[in-house]
């Protein structure tokens, strides 16, 4: 995975953590969006 691609997946995570919606389910969106596999960053 790039440096840049993990960085802002964990960014969206930090920022999603406190809605009261799955903050996993906001990685997977925003992994989608950067092209990136789902193996990449589970």
């Amino acid at each position: 995975m790039d440096i840049v691609k993990a960085i802002i997946v964990a960014i969206v995570e930090g920022l999603t953590e406190y809605l009261p919606i799955s903050s996993t389910a906001h990685m997977g969106f925003t992994a989608a969006l950067l092209g990136m596999e789902e193996s990449e960053y589970l």
